[in-house]
């Protein structure tokens, strides 16, 4: 499958188009609505930009069948405050993509929203998701918050990142997702491996900083006594999964389990102290727009997506 990313935060739309969803896949409104309700701001601490949200679907047939041609999917964009980010032209966020897409893209370039580097731009991302799993069938993914600001007791998660929101301040996040029922044989031992693949697809998910499977970094630290995956019966089931559920690149038949590492989102109203160009010094910035202090919250679902969209395609490859 092939797909394109359309739009920036405060165009008139954002969306993808996709080719090589095979036919004969039910795409109606309702099919998305479960994966885009995960990602609507709904808590306290995230942003309170509100958008519909509603999917633009063509390319289907009368029933809203897909034909085996290009699906173009799009959101309308009708909650922008485009004045908020206006300073941001000369005095650009640190951490924040403001200064190098003008710098890549030219003085024209519109940072509005954050531009293609907005989180809004992650409803495309779910939307093609979606999709995904259509094409994937009976695979089954299970995807947690497992740790907010360093911190893997789940029921503190609520209070730390309160506590960054009352301090004009923000906290990053661990999200897994694991993946059961993917057939062995998927990926290739080199450059198209499993992880190089999804991987990828999750590196383009704005904030994402880290990405590892099974045991990932941990794994540095043991012996291969302690860690080896001891096969258990003739299907290739093993009794652990550090290898989260691939061997030279290929998938095993056990679960696919990948660790998302997202960062503290930089637009905080605590005040920093970063160039400005307009008067050639360091000053304070204050980030004023509306944020969330947890984007990993609403990042679980964009992770799941970007995961189904490169075992798809992985499967395609296979045939």
């Amino acid at each position: 499958m092939r797909t394109t990313i359309f739009g920036a935060s405060h165009a008139e739309e954002v969306g993808v188009m996709m080719e090589g969803v095979p036919s004969g896949i039910a795409l109606g409104a309702e099919v998305f609505t479960s994966d885009l309700d995960r990602r609507r701001p709904m808590l306290k601490g995230e942003t309170p930009r509100r958008e519909e949200d509603m999917p633009i679907v063509e390319g289907l047939d009368a029933d809203g069948v897909t034909t085996g041609g290009i699906i173009r999917i799009s959101f309308k964009n009708r909650n922008t405050r485009s004045g908020d980010y206006s300073k941001f032209v000369e005095h650009p966020r640190p951490s924040h993509a403001d200064l190098v897409q003008r710098k890549k893209y030219g003085e024209g370039y519109d940072i509005s929203g954050g531009g293609m580097s907005s989180g809004r731009m992650t409803v495309a991302l779910v939307s093609a998701g979606v999709v995904a799993k259509q094409v994937l069938g009976d695979v089954v993914f299970s995807t947690h918050l497992i740790e907010v600001g360093g911190c893997r007791d789940a029921e503190q998660f609520e209070q730390i990142i309160a506590n960054a929101l009352a301090d004009g301040d923000s906290v990053g996040g661990v999200v897994e997702c694991r993946v059961q029922g993917v057939d062995c044989g998927l990926g290739e031992p080199f450059f198209d491996s499993v992880e190089s693949v999804v991987s990828h697809l999750l590196f383009s998910v704005p904030g994402v900083k880290g990405v590892a499977f099974g045991d990932g970094f941990d794994s540095a630290s043991k012996r291969g006594s302690e860690r080896n995956d001891m096969i258990v019966d003739g299907s290739g089931r093993t009794l652990t999964n550090n290898e989260g559920g691939v061997n030279g690149g290929i998938s095993n038949g056990n679960d696919i389990v990948v660790r998302v590492a997202v960062k503290p989102t930089p637009s905080i109203s605590k005040p920093q102290n970063t160039y400005n160009f307009a008067t050639g010094v360091v000053e304070p910035l204050v980030v004023g727009g509306r944020h969330d202090a947890c984007i990993a919250r609403r990042a679980m679902v964009v992770v799941e997506a970007m995961v189904a969209l490169a075992l798809a395609d992985l499967k395609f490859r296979a045939k």
